[in-house]
């Protein structure tokens, strides 16, 4: 049967919540298309493997344009293709964003999207270990919890860090963001709990829900201002899934604009210059936005991550859910305001008990371990374009990154922050040198350091937002039956590794999907 009521395009962080939440309705049939196949391979669920999956048949394994702001250097974007998406292959870092976030967004128009708005999705989605309260929910199907790995050199970056003067924070999802202290975890008895996981795998015996792995989405079928259906392409060919009430496009910050734009709906002038007939003109792909991330690395000789892949270690993960190879790698963090008179944090730290450079590319060969910071607020804003008319074409994706001069005020003052923590005791105690700093502490060379060193956070947003592209319903102006849940939608990059923000997303735009079907 290939006529459905939903059509869910995308089966990562968004998707699959989607796909699990619509189709508690037994009378309501949802499709839900995935390029990537099943969430199989181990190297998805031990957490501490997570970079192995880079540049894997897992990963989409795009690049970024030459990026000005950093020297023409093109960024490595690693991009899930699997059932769970980013969430089968990132960091399980469960971090919400700030109240000013969310309320910034309400107030610019997405009614509905305030922090007062969004926080019980929050809670509807989470099983925190830690137990619930008023900003932490349990009895969800995603498993939050605390690391159990513990890694002595995060417990050093922890300490360093307060007595460089910074407070203690357990829990950045609580009343306050600011300060230092472990991370909590997409994990479940010391595996990766991603949305696949989560939301479903328990949804799967459904005969109302079908899964289709292997599928690329080439186009959305639009007749007479609505969509109907999606064209996908697999090894059997090239076929039409229809959709009675919507389609659904959840394929990311990158993909979503890629398949509208193919479909017609993007930028008029572009689109016609690649032969694509116009349904609707919208800034689709602009306003892109991503976390900057800096890590100094420095060398030890405690024992780092490098040598986690152990028969002990693999006992201790398959035996008991802990040992080191449950780290998520960056462990614990930070956040921080990189001058007087804001108002919420503009930095992001993370710390990782192993060498990590080359954009996580770099080989690891002997004890080292990570820390520096993000852009949290970037004001720096990038696009999305079709390089061409093909389906299987990567898209022209640019993110300008450091291009304004708040942001590299802001990224050479973390640097700044980092370099102060790393001085202090016990960090200054259990660094033995410099494996890849900055060559000195003027802010010309922090700043040549960021460019040539820096990488993406993994956090695309903004490319199909709220107001130039979608209502706050989520609804795609101008054609029916089409909605955008994902990170594309989001107004700006929340103060947030964005996984969680996304689960939040589809959790409530399952809602506003219900409810218009009412």
């Amino acid at each position: 049967m290939n006529t459905y009521d939903y059509v869910v395009v995308g089966a990562g962080s968004a998707g699959c919540v989607l796909a699990a939440r619509l189709s508690e309705d037994p009378g309501t049939r949802v499709a839900l298309i995935e390029a990537g196949g099943a969430d199989t391979a181990q190297d998805i669920h031990v957490p501490a493997a997570f970079s192995r999956l880079f540049k894997s048949d897992l990963d989409w394994d795009l690049d970024s344009e030459p990026e000005p702001g950093i020297g023409g250097r093109r960024a490595y974007l690693p991009r899930g293709k699997v059932l769970g998406g980013c969430s089968s292959i990132n960091a399980m870092i469960y971090i919400r964003g700030n109240r000013a976030d969310y309320d910034g967004w309400a107030a610019a128009g997405a009614e509905g999207w305030s922090y007062d708005d969004v926080l019980p999705y929050f809670r509807r989605s989470e099983d925190n270990t830690r137990g619930a309260d008023a900003f932490h929910g349990t009895g969800g199907p995603l498993t939050v919890s605390d690391s159990r790995s513990n890694h002595p050199l995060v417990t050093s970056f922890v300490e360093a860090a307060v007595k460089a003067g910074h407070p203690r924070n357990d829990d950045f999802n609580g009343g306050s963001q600011l300060g230092v202290g472990p991370y909590q975890l997409t994990q479940r008895d010391g595996l990766r709990c991603s949305t696949s996981v989560a939301f479903l795998h328990p949804a799967l015996e459904r005969p109302n829900l079908t899964v289709v792995t292997g599928a690329r989405a080439d186009r959305v079928v639009i007749e007479n201002g609505r969509a109907t259906g999606v064209e996908v392409t697999r090894d059997s060919g090239t076929e039409v899934i229809t959709a009675g009430r919507e389609v659904i496009l959840s394929a990311g910050a990158y993909g979503s604009p890629k398949l509208l734009m193919l479909s017609g709906i993007g930028p008029a002038a572009a689109l016609t210059a690649l032969g694509i007939e116009v349904v609707a003109d919208l800034p689709v792909g602009e306003g892109l936005q991503d976390h900057y991330m800096t890590m100094l690395n420095f060398r030890t000789d405690t024992e780092s991550l490098m040598t986690a892949a152990s028969p002990d270690n693999a006992a201790l993960l398959q035996g008991e859910g802990r040992g080191p190879l449950t780290s998520n790698v960056g462990e614990a963090g930070g956040f921080f305001h990189s001058r007087d008179g804001l108002t919420a944090p503009d930095l992001q730290f993370h710390m990782a008990p192993v060498l990590f450079h080359q954009e996580g590319l770099g080989a690891v060969t002997e004890h080292g371990f990570a820390f520096g910071p993000c852009v949290l607020a970037p004001t720096s804003r990038g696009r999305v374009t079709l390089r061409s008319d093909r389906p299987d074409a990567a898209p022209r994706i640019t993110h300008n990154y450091l291009t304004t001069d708040e942001d590299r005020a802001a990224l050479v003052a973390g640097i700044r922050i980092a370099l102060d923590i790393a001085a202090q005791a016990p960090a200054a105690e259990v660094i033995t040198g410099p494996y890849d700093v900055p060559d000195s502490d003027s802010d010309a060379d922090l700043l040549a350091w960021a460019q040539r060193s820096g990488m993406t956070l993994y956090h695309p947003t903004s490319t199909c937002a709220i107001g130039p592209v979608v209502d706050p319903r989520l609804r795609v102006h101008g054609v029916e039956g089409l909605r955008v849940v994902d990170a594309s939608v989001f107004p700006s990059v929340p103060r947030a590794n964005t996984n969680a923000p996304t689960v939040m997303a589809a959790e409530q735009a399952a809602d506003l999907i219900k409810g218009a079907a009412r």
